[in-house]
């Protein structure tokens, strides 16, 4: 019987191959924050670090496998959102969709004023407000084109810190086994000086691992595009499996190289972009004005992480409207097959963060980082929970396996989950990290409380996910498979 899902997806277009998936994936994982050294990971567990990376790596391949087993049977608009929509209810794909929504446009904001501060380092004087507005602009222009367009030039903004990472990697192992010009051979004395390679012990590791997983926070995206995959079922596991293993083998390698090169109680004091081991590496190997190189590369970093998070949130707008949870004209397509209103809705996160930069608001800014902190792991968590009600429910109607199968479930995602709530629970004693609960669990209520308005407002009918079940159900039994049509 065929199951293939159908050309189309909620009206969107499948313009998008293996190769821009992967390339999605990964530029949506890696930002900033690996090339200006991951400080307090670093501080707190020393080379260590490198057990951290590895241990939520693996976390990461679980999630991004989970969400591949699912999204191959429903290659539909919002991805894990819908799917929590037709398999734990209309209520938790609200706020999942959401809440993923609003991770996410925060997230931008936060990409937007980065890349406006390292614009700033060729133009000190340059007011901050300019090069957000423009790159903020030249955003909205990518993602309103086609989905080919964007898809491409995410390809090449992904490329830029890759090739920096692998150069990177490339330049770090020759200085640490034979040295460069200048530079004698560092070794691996760095991997145990300086306290050992746990200086703190186990629980540095553990509290490192905390910081670490936000490093993979994004591997999601490859689930998302799905509904614009030119062909979902081959592409989505291939893209998934290829953007996991190598975002794990870039932050396990070039974390390590870092370390080895570096002292990492050097890392652990941070400063500024000239602090950053990618300069150090780059400015022994002769490189001339490694320090503007690094900064092009992070600026890219940014640009390229902005740009798929609001290709993601407007996505997940457009899932939302079309099951009657958002405005209904979030949903509607340009000719480019675009939901351009969506896109104008999901640059609010750049107004947002644009303002609170001008104003100096550092407890608007740490609300929005608890916010974003405590969304990405409970939108972890739940994705998980509805793999497991996703292979329950099937089974239970007599609907078609997946092709794509995690390994050692129901086991593997129920062991991620109790780590990720262990993870939730020591944001609250952690200094930084303790905005999570006092702004999240806020932040849910409201969301919590408007979809009981929209059922209230509705009579208590909202469209549920039953009949995605039903509809498949039935169509298995005429021989007439709709699998990823509502």
């Amino acid at each position: 019987m065929d199951v293939s899902p159908p050309p189309e997806s909620g009206g969107l277009r499948r313009e998008l191959g293996t190769r821009q998936l992967t390339m999605i994936g990964i530029g949506g994982a890696i930002g900033t924050g690996l090339f200006l050294g991951s400080t307090f990971a670093v501080s707190q567990a020393g080379p260590g670090v490198v057990v951290a990376y590895t241990l939520c790596g693996l976390v990461a391949l679980v999630i991004a496998w989970a969400l591949a087993e699912m999204v191959v049977v429903h290659p539909t608009a919002g991805a894990f959102g819908s799917i929590a929509h037709a398999y734990l209810g209309a209520g938790t794909g609200f706020v999942l969709r959401w809440t993923y929504w609003a991770m996410q446009a925060i997230a931008i904001g936060g990409e937007m004023i980065a890349a406006g501060i390292y614009v700033q380092f060729w133009w000190p004087d340059l007011p901050l407000w300019l090069p957000v507005l423009v790159f903020s602009l030249v955003v909205l222009a990518v993602n309103s084109f086609a989905v080919k367009a964007f898809g491409e030039t995410e390809y090449w903004l992904a490329m830029i810190k890759v090739s920096a990472i692998c150069i990177f990697i490339l330049l770090g192992v020759v200085l640490i086994v034979v040295g460069l010009p200048g530079r004698p051979a560092t070794g691996v004395e760095n991997l145990y000086a300086e306290g050992g390679f746990l200086p703190n012990g186990l629980p540095g590791l553990a509290l490192a691992m905390v910081f670490v997983l936000f490093s993979y926070i994004g591997t999601e995206v490859v689930s998302v595009t799905a509904a614009e995959s030119a062909n979902p079922t081959r592409d989505v596991p291939r893209a998934a499996r290829a953007m996991v293993l190598r975002l794990a083998l870039f932050y396990i390698l070039a974390v390590l190289v870092m370390v080895t090169v570096v002292p990492w109680t050097v890392t652990a004091e941070g400063g500024d972009l000239t602090a950053s081991p990618f300069v150090t590496v780059f400015a022994s190997a002769g490189i001339p004005a490694a320090a503007a190189i690094m900064n092009f590369v992070v600026l890219t970093a940014a640009l390229s992480s902005a740009n798929t998070n609001l290709y993601l949130t407007t996505r997940m707008l457009h899932s939302l409207a079309q099951h009657r949870l958002a405005p209904a004209w979030a949903g509607r397509l340009s000719s480019a097959g675009v939901p351009r209103a969506a896109l104008a809705l999901s640059a609010v996160g750049m107004l947002v963060a644009t303002v609170l930069s001008w104003n100096q608001d550092s407890g608007a800014y740490l609300a929005l980082f608890g916010i974003s902190i405590f969304a990405a792991l409970v939108v972890w968590i739940l994705i998980l929970v509805t793999h497991t009600a996703f292979r329950v429910r099937r089974r239970r109607l007599e609907l078609p396996a997946s092709p794509v199968r995690l390994w050692g479930a129901p086991v593997t995602p129920a062991l991620v989950v109790v780590f990720l709530a262990g993870v939730l629970l020591s944001t609250t004693r952690i200094e930084g990290l303790d905005t999570a609960w006092q702004a999240g669990v806020p932040f849910f209520a409201v969301l919590v409380l408007v979809y009981l308005g929209i059922r209230w407002t509705r009579g208590g009918v909202v469209d549920d996910g039953d009949d995605v079940l039903a509809a498949e159900l039935e169509a298995r039994r005429s021989d007439e498979p709709q699998l990823g049509e509502r």
